[in-house]
């Protein structure tokens, strides 16, 4: 599997990597204990077989995370999509082969994961924990892909 994601700027990926820490000092589960180094906090575009070439696209983006929810099993912070960050995304998704249905322009829910897997009983007190953490504003300032195959990163938009 094949990923587009946007990374963000230093300022909000220090709040998000903030959220995870007091994920993980609760108790609860958090993408802070996710040791690979290309583990950082990321929006992904989409996910596919393959991705072709990249659509052109300026950076950086504004960006604003929103509030904390469950999307299945992932404790997620929203993130509010702008008609840009749409068209992006649908571009991206056109470049894609076999991209998977959750990512169509269509069924997007942009965010930005901090716990994936999270247990049903566990569920209660992490979004008790993280209720009215207030909208963070900033930027989405490179794209990357990441080929789980090999679990590597490479740099698309910098």
């Amino acid at each position: 599997m094949r990923t587009v994601e946007l990374l963000l700027s230093a300022e909000l990926e220090a709040s998000v990597r903030r959220l995870w820490h007091r994920l993980h000092a609760a108790g609860l589960p958090s993408l802070a204990t996710h040791s690979h180094p290309t583990n950082r906090p990321h929006l992904t575009l989409v996910a596919a077989t393959s991705v072709g070439r990249v659509p052109e696209f300026a950076l950086p983006l504004p960006v604003t995370l929103g509030r904390v929810r469950m999307l299945g099993r992932a404790l997620v912070r929203e993130v509010v999509a702008t008609d840009e960050l749409r068209a992006v995304q649908a571009a991206v998704w056109d470049s894609a082969t076999e991209p998977g249905p959750m990512h169509s322009p269509g069924a997007w829910l942009p965010h930005v994961s901090l716990a994936l897997n999270v247990r049903a009983d566990l569920r209660p007190a992490a979004l008790a924990l993280l209720d009215g953490v207030p909208a963070a504003t900033g930027k989405l300032v490179a794209a990357r892909g990441y080929d789980s195959a090999t679990r590597t990163a490479t740099v698309l938009v910098a």
